[in-house]
């Protein structure tokens, strides 16, 4: 299966989008991207030990802390961290982990696709919902 048909599958299929490395400060994209996906119709459950609340949500301080299934893990940490968030996510139950434009990794593909999770890295949720006008729910 190609990239654009896992991104699109991906969209198509999960309409709660698990953020880690989900930011308070408005001007980062790791707010902005989530806050648009809400808008989108997503549901969205931000991952980040050091804030209470992310575009109006409860914010768990890891994977491990959602208290509900995962399905869609979309990540927003340096590469070098991605590795050790795939096994958290496979760890979490989740079926799918995106990697935001970017951000790439070998090991994080090879954790992830190996546990049968749909993999996309260096990719953002924004410009891949903007150009197949998918929404949530679709």
């Amino acid at each position: 299966m190609s990239t654009d048909e896992v991104v699109e599958q991906i969209l198509r299929t999960y309409d709660t989008i698990t953020v880690v490395g989900a930011s308070a400060n408005p001007t980062k994209a790791a707010n902005e991207v989530p806050e648009y996906m809400k808008s989108k119709g997503w549901r969205i459950i931000p991952v980040n030990p050091t804030a209470t609340e992310i575009v109006g949500e409860q914010v768990y301080p890891t994977l491990a802390d959602v208290p509900e299934q995962i399905g869609l893990v979309d990540v927003f940490r340096p590469s070098a961290d991605t590795p050790e968030i795939a096994r958290q996510a496979v760890a979490a139950g989740a079926t799918a982990l995106w990697l935001q434009l970017g951000i790439a990794s070998q090991e994080a593909r090879e954790i992830a696709e190996s546990a049968g999770l749909l993999y996309v890295e260096d990719r953002c949720l924004i410009i891949e919902q903007r150009r197949t006008g998918i929404t949530a729910g679709a």
